[in-house]
């Protein structure tokens, strides 16, 4: 039996990497502010379609319910938990949230990327200003810190300075026009230039313009060394850049660069952008994220900004492989062995009884010898033996299995007080 294409069960290795992110996640949550929340895993076709055009539909799972309404998987959290948030009248701002979950997309299935995957996501909803937009970014570093990862590089741009930069170029205010050069913009990242003009030259577009815009977007830099490069007076929102650099640096953010060739693929983004890679990373950017005050206007919002980040936490897990970062959350554990099978059901209930208090127990559950049982508890901290000599007496013998020692406690003794007898 096969699974649809695209889709794979995730197995406990995975999964506990996806679980370490997922908590790492939650503690920077909690750190920053933000509120959790889930948001549907179903939304109305429409509403995906509200910013995203008709054409999502090639890359989306949707269907028809049962009654007889178009739906739609999420496709990723930021279109429904602005949906929610446009519909709060009376929500206090800013409000900061945070969420952590699957999505669903039907594209090309590629390394760290399936067509189910796991994402987190942080958005600020509020007056539009540059601090939200530095607080999104600063999250993002300390997250990918605190998960033990290094190398890695934030690249910020504008994305008004690159669409003031397109018109200036092709002298043309056509939101075609500037849509398809900001895509081939986009590509610089993933393709070879020549290809790209080979593509937009077949489209009708000048190779000498086109070839600008190119070289204009394989700038990149502290802000002091692209303006040896650019003459900054002619770029719109030069100031703003610098003022999210300054506020960066005042947080400790020393780990970003202004990049040209960033303007994100998805439509709604209107201010600052931003994406975060591994220098020697090849699988692509690792989060994504800027400010979309469109998109909150498109669900009837003109009063509400909105500025935010996801990363794809397969790709991170990729990642935490190859810098080889410890991702488990290793717990003492305590193993109970029985001798023979009459002492079985005694050895399972002081193991019920130990996980009532919280301690992570191990018992065997298809009657393996002693010798089996003790091989299978080796990683343990300690193992309690439960032997009939032993149980006469209402004792049992205590292993610590890190320095070799054996002791005899009185099992009631043992259950009262845990903390002295097992301590973890």
């Amino acid at each position: 039996m096969e699974l649809p294409r695209g889709m794979r069960d995730i197995e406990p290795k995975e999964s506990s990497e996806i679980e370490y992110v997922r908590q790492k996640f939650i503690e920077t949550s909690n750190l920053f502010g933000f509120q959790f929340m889930e948001s549907s895993p179903i939304e109305l076709l429409s509403v995906i379609e509200t910013k995203s055009g008709p054409s999502i539909k090639n890359e989306i799972y949707y269907f028809t319910d049962k009654g007889d309404r178009e739906v739609a998987l999420r496709f990723d959290f930021t279109i429904g938990i602005t949906r929610y948030a446009t519909s709060q009248k009376s929500m206090r701002l800013p409000a900061k949230i945070s969420t952590f979950g699957g999505v669903w997309r039907y594209d090309e299935p590629q390394k760290g990327r399936y067509r189910f995957f796991h994402q987190w996501d942080i958005e600020i909803y509020g007056e539009p200003n540059i601090e939200s937009d530095a607080e999104i970014i600063d999250f993002t570093s300390k997250f990918l810190t605190k998960l033990g990862l290094e190398n890695v590089v934030i690249d910020i741009c504008d994305r008004e300075l690159i669409e003031s930069y397109v018109r200036s170029i092709f002298k043309s205010d056509s939101p075609d026009v500037i849509g398809d050069i900001l895509r081939a913009v986009d590509k610089i990242q993933k393709k070879r230039k020549q290809d790209i003009i080979n593509e937009y030259k077949e489209k009708g577009y000048s190779v000498s313009e086109l070839e600008q815009i190119l070289n204009f977007s394989e700038i990149k830099g502290l802000p002091e060394e692209i303006e040896k490069q650019v003459d900054v007076r002619q770029l719109k929102n030069w100031d703003k850049i610098l003022q999210l650099f300054d506020t960066l640096k005042n947080r400790g953010v020393n780990n970003v660069r202004i990049n040209f060739g960033i303007v994100r693929g998805l439509d709604y983004y209107s201010g600052i952008v931003f994406e975060v890679f591994e220098r020697n990373f090849e699988v692509g950017a690792l989060v994504g994220g800027g400010r979309y005050d469109t998109l909150t206007k498109a669900f009837g919002r003109n009063d509400l900004g909105a500025t935010g980040a996801a990363g794809g936490v397969e790709r991170i897990v990729l990642l935490l492989e190859k810098q080889k970062v410890d991702t488990q959350t290793r717990k003492e554990r305590i193993s109970v062995v029985f001798v023979n099978d009459d002492m079985k059901k005694i050895a399972t209930g002081i193991a019920s009884q130990l996980r009532l208090k919280e301690l992570p127990t191990d018992v065997d559950l298809s009657g393996k010898s002693l010798k089996k049982q003790m091989e299978i508890a080796s990683n343990s901290k300690y193992v309690i033996i439960v032997a009939p000599k032993e149980y006469a007496e209402n004792s049992v013998v205590i292993r610590n299995m890190r320095d070799g020692s054996e002791k005899q406690v009185k099992i009631d003794d043992m259950l009262n007080d845990v903390k002295s007898n097992l301590p973890l």
